[in-house]
């Protein structure tokens, strides 16, 4: 399923509408994160920049769907599966 939202070279490209799928790409970036390390937002956008262009919209669904939380600038993986992001997309 992950294989219709992103091309060849790994980058996103539409942000699925339906939610169930968005979820299941959220879960996917999610794993660019290590648990328990936290990250300036710049460092989130640079790593979310490398999936897709629009990093604040992706940003806040992380957020909001409980894949990282945030406070004062500063972001950590609170949810989604371990393992490595590009697994599904081979």
């Amino acid at each position: 399923m992950l294989r219709t939202f992103f091309d060849a070279d790994g980058r996103l490209t539409t942000i699925p509408a339906k939610h169930g799928k968005r979820l299941v790409v959220l879960d996917w970036l999610a794993q660019l994160f290590e648990p328990g390390e936290r990250y300036p937002e710049t460092e989130v956008n640079n790593r979310l920049r490398s999936a897709h262009d629009d990093v604040a919209a992706l940003r806040r669904y992380l957020v909001d769907e409980g894949f990282l939380s945030r406070e004062g600038g500063v972001y950590w993986r609170t949810g989604g599966t371990v393992g490595e992001p590009d697994d599904d997309l081979a």
